[in-house]
């Protein structure tokens, strides 16, 4: 689909107020395949769409027209384009058996290996909703694009992905995810140090209403730029922690950063949040630039504008650089610098009240 860059901060907010119209600009037809096969693949409400993938081949587009589909979508197909008509291309929960992707409760697998990455996988233009885990869920690829979609009301992450490299997340509306809309990760369930994606995109969402907006954990080498985030408990989260290598080398930058002010209760892992804009903890070298923050307000560690804590294992931020940032109205500040470390830079900020004081 057609890109563009969003240069101002209000143009950030009314991108994400615009994406359900932009849904239905995914459409471009593929071109003939080298073999002389037949490219595209047409499913019909009630017809598999795990059978077409199936006998799909590398290059092949997997058409979805309006309707609901039920059962879970797992895909192993280098170079396969999964394409709905928008968000009346629904995919909710089969029987939960009909595929190794419905038995780990996820709604579209898209499988690789960390020794053999999944190559140029596209998800575009349809809605994925109501699985007990993750809605799309991402393991050992490279160039994955996921464009277009409506992800929501999954009991885990909207868009999760671990393992890959070189992702386009761009354009997405996922909401009410009962953890983040975007969720990276080197490892989802294990420890690790910090990979580098070599620069994944995480561009132009809406992201409302889930645990966290975007979550980063434990990556370096990526972008986090231009969405529209609110209504979370948190906006956006990079965490890191003592594996070496550290988390960070990374940009979120003009994202508009607004009123995320659900309370999430603490977890194992996690204190309670509430009312976090921008926050960074363990990190290195993360440049936080350009976003709009305000009105994010609550009690938590976590609460104000962009905050700077701890690792959960007690490791400070480093060299965070922090500029050219407004915000406002957030509480108990705009700007909370809550952590040890001595090395990070706070520059050319519009800001009412910093913690400590002199960080605006």
């Amino acid at each position: 689909m057609p890109t563009r860059r969003v240069h101002h901060l209000a143009a950030a907010t009314a991108a994400a107020t615009a994406l359900t119209t932009a849904f239905t600009a995914l459409a471009a037809a593929p071109a003939a395949r080298a073999d002389g096969g037949l490219p595209l693949h047409y499913v019909r409400p009630g017809e598999s769409i795990q059978q077409a993938v199936d006998a799909a081949r590398p290059g092949d587009t997997i058409q979805l027209l309006p309707g609901t589909y039920r059962g879970s979508v797992r895909i192993t197909t280098p170079g396969l384009t999964l394409h709905g008509a928008g968000p009346d291309s629904v995919i909710t929960p089969g029987d939960g058996t009909e595929n190794a992707c419905a038995t780990a409760g996820h709604g579209i697998c898209v499988v690789g290996t960390e020794e053999q990455p999944l190559a140029g996988v596209a998800i575009e233009s349809l809605a994925v909703t109501g699985f007990r885990k993750n809605g799309i869920d991402a393991s050992g690829t490279t160039g994955l694009t996921v464009s277009g979609t409506y992800v929501h009301d999954n009991a885990q992450q909207g868009i999760s992905q671990e393992m890959s490299t070189r992702a386009t997340i761009r354009r997405n509306r996922s909401t009410d995810n009962g953890q983040s809309g975007v969720f990276l990760a080197n490892y989802a369930y294990r420890e690790g140090g910090s990979p580098d994606t070599g620069g994944t995109v995480v561009e132009g969402n809406e992201l409302t209403g889930n645990r966290v907006g975007v979550t980063v954990r434990r990556l370096r080498g990526l972008a986090v730029q231009d969405n529209g985030i609110s209504g979370n408990c948190a906006g956006v989260f990079v965490v890191g922690d003592e594996g070496v290598p550290r988390a960070g080398d990374l940009d979120v930058r003009r994202n508009s950063v607004v009123g995320n002010n659900k309370f999430c209760p603490a977890n194992p892992r996690l204190g309670a949040i509430q009312g976090a804009g921008i926050v960074l903890t363990g990190t290195e070298d993360a440049r936080v630039t350009g976003n709009e923050v305000r009105d994010n307000t609550g009690t938590s560690d976590f609460s104000g504008g962009i905050v700077l804590f701890k690792s959960v294992v007690g490791v400070s931020n480093a060299r965070a650089v922090i500029t050219d940032n407004t915000l406002s109205g957030n509480g108990p500040a705009d700007l909370a610098d809550r952590d040890s470390g001595t090395d990070n830079t706070f520059a050319g900020n519009t800001c009412d009240r910093s913690e400590p004081a002199g960080r605006c």
